[in-house]
């Protein structure tokens, strides 16, 4: 089994506020990225649990809400290994935006 890809975003919204943007999030970047498609994605919590497919393999994780970061946590298929720094970097600035105060 492969090591999991992790992502922390700091943030500064709050657990209740940051979860509250996260609850539309992966669906919303699912529709921006054509090859991504959700699969499942469940709460328990301020833990989102997410099953997504890309180019015909499926990847399994979770995303973790707290008071000051969020931490996303997948496992990806040795395909979609290949890509883990470019999706690693994606998932930074997407989560930034998502997470960003609005003024």
């Amino acid at each position: 089994m492969s090591a999991p890809l992790v992502v922390s975003i700091p943030h500064q919204l709050g657990r209740e506020e940051a979860r509250r943007r996260l609850q539309s999030g992966l669906t919303r970047a699912a529709t921006n990225v054509p090859v991504l498609k959700v699969d499942e994605e469940r709460w328990e919590g301020d833990r989102m649990i997410f099953r997504v497919r890309a180019l015909g393999q499926a990847a399994a994780g979770h995303v973790d809400i707290a008071d000051d970061h969020v931490r996303l946590e997948v496992v990806l298929p040795w395909l979609l290994q290949k890509f883990a720094e470019v999706a690693q970097a994606a998932i930074k600035q997407r989560g930034h935006l998502l997470l960003e105060k609005k003024r």
